[in-house]
């Protein structure tokens, strides 16, 4: 049975209902094997009307690498507004989402394969992802800035390093940066 589409909550409801089905699939035999048709059959309609939610399958694949990684953000920016000294935060988040994405790699390989097919293929909400937590970075060393923690003179150059420095770090390793980083008042901790 086709749902007709309807404007406002029950439009929003069937799109969460779309992802929910799909990112099920995308779990349990990746995001490559997944049909439109799978998704459309688990929830009673035709393709045609998910193509009334969604205009691609694409653009399903990426509604769901963007709840993936706004997982990653609301992780980041939860640790962004604690009241711990900015070099505290900044160690904190930097631990936290490695963490994290080690567990989506080991624990979570389709979702793991699809983030990775979306940074291959420089889908847009990578690009999303990676400003928003670029902003939250740079928030925190202003606020290193601000409190004297931090001695950088431009906070966004200090974020893109940082940055840079985390994701050349190993990935197999159980460990974020190295604690000393906080402790240094010449650099970013």
């Amino acid at each position: 049975m086709d749902y007709p589409v309807r404007p406002g909550a029950d439009s929003e409801n069937m799109r969460a209902r779309i992802q929910e089905v799909a990112e099920e699939h995308f779990r349990r035999i990746g995001h490559h094997k997944t049909s439109v048709a799978d998704i459309a059959s688990e929830l009673g309609m035709s393709r045609a009307n998910v193509y009334r939610f969604f205009p691609s399958r694409d653009a399903i694949k990426e509604s769901i690498c963007r709840r993936v990684l706004n997982g990653t953000a609301e992780l980041a920016l939860t640790i962004a507004r604690r009241s711990t000294p900015p070099s505290k935060k900044l160690e904190e988040l930097l631990t936290a989402v490695h963490h994290h994405n080690k567990t989506k790699l080991l624990h979570d390989r389709q979702m793991h394969d699809l983030i990775v097919a979306a940074m291959q293929e420089n889908w847009p909400v990578i690009k999303v992802h990676a400003e928003q937590m670029m902003t939250i970075l740079e928030a925190i060393i202003r606020e290193g800035i601000e409190t004297g923690q931090f001695e950088v003179e431009d906070p966004a150059e200090a974020a893109r390093a940082v940055k840079t420095v985390y994701t050349v770090l190993p990935s197999g390793s159980d460990r974020a940066p190295p604690s000393t980083w906080r402790r240094h008042r010449s650099g970013l901790a």
